[in-house]
């Protein structure tokens, strides 16, 4: 059964119908080659008994000279020379029998062996001087001959059919040539251009953004059906990864935005801190308590649009770092570190799993530290008192995955695609710009990283950093483009 199959599925391949073709061509090439064989065969064997039937004619004509002489002269000589030619004729007849039998049928055998036969008892008569047999032996002797004749005209009527026979297999290879070329062509062209026609208007529909199966099932032929197959993994993976790059096109373009915005931003509020703060420090005396609160608030809220237009600074910016070998527990611990104070007064219990035994990363230690200030910050304002977090750490293929898990509220479903986009959040106004993840998304990318979230309402969120083992970044002293942190953390709660 399994045998079957394979030589089904072969059959089914380009391969296996060229060979199969080549294979019938060569086996018809082969057919006609022993057929040209045996027929050439059959001619030198005609030729042959062709030659001996020549031999029989003369034994028969020598015979008849022999009875003229006699006829005329007399004499025993005579007739013994005869004899011996009708000996001879006899002998040829009895070694070209089956050819006869074959070529006229046995009654035209029997006719021929009479007729010599009779030939004989007339012409041994006549040296006898046994009556008048004189009309006898010449009517005897005539029909012989004319026999032989016919019988020799039939043989090389045979020898003509055979030698035409012969000279159509040139004809018969042109057409099995002729054939095998229609077929090889019909077979190029179903199994190889059409597909490719249709492989052409699939990658066209891909490019414009159709990402849709191709029914494998209708299309036999083997490589045709795993390239399609491939075309449809490709398409999975294209429809996986479009949100990624959806993400990528849209933080570049809001990065070459916010830019000029963060800057032309950055000179009023510089301008409006001083002015507040020289306000208060000149006309303090002045000012009643509600006046004091006024100004402490414009500070408060100048200073928050300071750290919007760092935060927008920092997603935007896209100088060079350099990259060092970095031990992720070291990463991890130092992050940690930064949030020592607001970890104790938040009632939260972290757990720790990052093994000091894993393979390093390739990064900027600042920057990464950036990012996962940004996700244990999330987890802290996301998880309610009494709550836990979880760092652990282990490895994936060639990438070191590092993860906080919290047992917070978790992330909406319909709120997930929107996590990583720019100022895309949920909190209360004030508390937070949306910002945090996706500068966290541009750091982990630029770092040949990808960061995943798995999160169910009400049971927590998990953020999984998967960043490339030092050994399969770059080579150590080159520079990739990284996004820098000149402000310790920015303000997030997984984007909402």
């Amino acid at each position: 059964m399994y045998a079957t199959m394979r030589f089904k599925a072969f059959f089914n391949s380009i391969k296996g119908k060229i060979l199969t073709l080549f294979l019938v061509a060569f086996l018809v090439a082969c057919g006609l080659t022993l057929l040209n064989v045996l027929t050439l065969s059959a001619v030198s064997e005609r030729l042959n008994l062709s030659e001996r039937y020549d031999d029989l004619f003369n034994a028969i004509l020598e015979a008849r000279r022999y009875e003229k002489n006699l006829l005329i002269y007399g004499g025993l000589d005579s007739l013994h020379e005869g004899l011996l030619y009708l000996d001879q004729a006899d002998e040829a007849l009895e070694g070209l029998g089956p050819d006869i039998l074959r070529a006229t049928g046995a009654r035209a055998l029997e006719s021929f062996k009479e007729a010599l036969a009779v030939y004989r008892r007339d012409f041994t008569a006549l040296g006898d001087q046994q009556g008048d047999g004189r009309e006898n032996v010449r009517t005897s002797g005539k029909l012989l001959v004319d026999m032989t004749e016919k019988l020799i005209a039939t043989k090389r009527q045979l020898i003509h059919k055979t030698i035409f026979q012969v000279s159509l297999l040139p004809f018969a290879y042109l057409g099995v040539f002729l054939v095998f070329m229609a077929i090889l062509v019909k077979v190029i062209a179903q199994s190889l251009l059409k597909p490719l026609s249709m492989i052409g208007r699939i990658t066209a529909r891909v490019a414009k953004g159709d990402f849709s199966p191709v029914d494998v099932r209708e299309h036999h032929i083997e490589e045709v059906a795993g390239l399609l197959d491939a075309l449809n993994r490709m398409a999975l993976e294209l429809t996986a990864h479009q949100e990624d790059l959806l993400q990528a096109r849209k933080i570049a373009a809001l990065g070459t935005l916010t830019a000029g915005v963060a800057h032309e931003i950055n000179n009023p509020l510089n301008n409006i801190v001083l002015s507040a703060e020289t306000l208060m420090e000149t006309h303090a005396e002045l000012l009643d308590e509600d006046g004091r609160e006024a100004v402490q608030d414009i500070l408060s809220q100048a200073e928050r649009a300071g750290d919007i237009v760092r935060n927008l600074l920092d997603f935007s910016r896209t100088e060079k770092a350099s990259f060092s070998p970095l031990a992720p527990d070291v990463v991890m611990k130092s992050s940690l570190a930064l949030l020592k104070n607001q970890i104790m007064t938040s009632g939260l219990t972290i757990k720790v799993d990052v093994t000091p035994g894993l393979p390093p990363v390739a990064g900027n230690l600042r920057h990464l530290q950036q990012v996962f200030l940004n996700l244990l910050q999330n987890a802290v304002q996301a998880t309610p008192p009494g709550g836990v977090i979880e760092v652990s750490g282990g490895t994936a293929g060639d990438f070191v995955r590092l993860t906080v898990l919290d047992t917070g509220k978790g992330i909406p479903p319909e709120h997930l695609p929107h996590i990583f986009e720019p100022f895309f959040t949920t909190k209360e106004v004030g508390k937070g710009t949306g910002l945090g993840l996706a500068v966290t998304y541009s750091i982990v990318k630029r770092h040949g990283g990808r960061i995943e979230v798995d999160s169910e309402p009400g049971r927590g969120t998990a953020f999984s950093v998967f960043l490339p083992k030092a050994e399969f970044a770059k080579k150590p002293g080159q520079e990739l483009d990284q996004a820098p942190a000149d402000g310790d953390h920015q303000e997030s709660g997984h984007g909402l």
